[in-house]
């Protein structure tokens, strides 16, 4: 990095000067050391995020308190990213997907930002708390019943339990009918796994999604969103469903998995709430462990360092709440003053709903497995080798095997079980002597089918 005269960089030799790299296995068993050797360096210290990217990452929780609360100096335009315009960064670089711009309310500043982020945030607030608690149940329990009655009393909470629920939670909250439920499903995930073509099948299915709500409104985030006095464009809601998808499920994921590894764990004192559980997590192992980019609008020093105008600046939310310097304070400070939900104007804007979905979902595994406990200890867990968020790679357990029933059949609405006439006119199939078979059920759908006892 570029410094003014007078400003001292790092001391020749230091470590720094190597870049600490975020990603791969060393990183990934033990992101604190790298955090903690960071931290000697200054409030911030140059990192590579990816092979061949370089960013600024702030370690420091009153650095990265005052870069989230001063939009004048920081915004979040990532097309101002001055090694992405000059061609320095890789074209197939996994950073890019995490980092390139989007026209959404987290990549968008200013009155832009304003607009998009009240809709959103209007339209959340109508989510009723205690149907929230119903929806995410129904979706605990039908994940449950299929691994449940395993005749070995054993599952991988990961795969089968922590990454799905917030997926079918959030089809829920959608409106999504069966189909299109389904397809969201596996485009979402799809992303997350580095699918070729899941974008594509993501935003199809989004798009069907608003066109059908065009025709049928529902009470339901999707309707809420276009019905607006924001007024967005049907191409603004897409994007806006794909942040609160991709901001969302994956964080969630994250904060499932590890509070309950956390409470079944040995060291967990018995009797304590599970919110404090959630609370923890967020604290000590924040679900998006490095994230919100910013880019200075000019020049700007920060201890030892100029972070060079148009050049990415990270927050590591992982480092700045477990700082040193906050463990003299931590007992005077609200349980809510962690940034793992940001802060700011880019706050997140779901962090309600998000609490009450992690909660939810630990106390009713919990409740329908009370004898569960983990298979490996807390301590020995692998973590996903990955710069953006702290997840667990795999959470095996072990319990009684039960059967698990569904909870009442919740009511649909009348859109739900209609198809999408868009998608049938777009790929509808030519005359044949044979009727093509139809498609298995996708997750969803599945789910759906099994809240109503079929």
């Amino acid at each position: 990095m570029h410094q003014r005269p007078g400003v001292q960089g790092p001391p020749a030799g230091c470590p720094a000067h190597g870049n600490v790299p975020l990603y791969g296995p060393q990183f990934g068993s033990d992101p604190d050391s790298s955090y903690a050797h960071l931290r000697s360096l200054g409030p911030s210290a140059p990192v590579d995020i990816a092979p061949g990217v370089e960013v600024e990452l702030v370690t420091s929780y009153d650095a990265a308190l005052y870069i989230l609360q001063n939009p004048a100096s920081f915004v979040r335009d990532s097309r101002r990213w001055r090694a992405l315009n000059e061609g320095r960064v890789p074209e197939d670089s996994p950073a890019l997907p995490m980092m390139g711009y989007r026209p959404n309310a987290l990549f968008s500043d200013g009155a832009a930002h304003a607009r998009l982020r009240q809709a959103v945030t209007d339209s959340l607030a109508t989510i009723n708390e205690l149907q929230l608690v119903r929806q995410t149940q129904q979706s605990a329990d039908y994940l449950i019943s299929r691994f449940s009655s395993d005749r070995l009393g054993q599952a991988e909470l990961m795969a089968e339990y922590a990454q799905p629920l917030p997926l079918l939670v959030f089809s829920d909250l959608f409106g999504c009918p069966p189909e299109i439920g389904d397809r969201v499903i596996v485009g979402i995930s799809g992303i997350f796994d580095g699918t070729a073509g899941a974008d594509q099948v993501l935003g199809e299915a989004l798009g069907e999604l608003i066109a059908l709500k065009r025709r049928r409104p529902g009470r339901d985030l999707t309707t809420r969103l276009m019905e607006h006095s924001a007024g967005l464009t049907d191409e603004e809601v897409l994007h806006q469903l794909v942040t609160l998808l991709s901001g969302g499920t994956a964080p969630l994921s994250a904060t499932i998995g590890s509070g309950s590894a956390l409470i079944l764990g040995e060291d967990w004192q018995a009797g304590l709430p599970v919110e404090d559980a959630v609370t923890q997590v967020l604290w000590n192992y924040a679900p998006i462990a490095n994230y919100a980019v910013h880019y200075p609008t000019h020049d700007v020093e920060l201890g030892n360092r100029v972070l060079r105008a148009n050049d990415p600046v990270v927050i590591s939310f992982a480092a700045a709440n477990t700082d040193p310097r906050l463990a003299e304070h931590r007992e005077q400070l609200s349980a809510k003053a962690h940034l793992a939900f940001g802060a700011g104007p880019h706050a997140c804007p779901a962090k309600d709903p998000a609490f009450v979905i992690a909660v939810t979902a630990v106390e009713t595994l919990l409740n329908r497995l009370p004898d569960i406990e983990v298979r490996v200890p807390f301590k020995d867990l692998s973590w996903v080798p990955a710069p953006w968020s702290r997840s667990l790679v795999a959470l095996p357990v072990r319990f009684t095997p039960r059967a698990v029933a569904p909870t009442p059949a919740r009511t649909p609405e009348p859109q739900a079980a209609v198809p999408s006439p868009h998608r049938a006119a777009s790929h509808a199939p030519q005359p044949a002597a044979t009727a093509a078979p139809k498609a298995k059920p996708g997750l969803f759908s599945r789910f759906l089918a099994w809240t109503r006892g079929e």
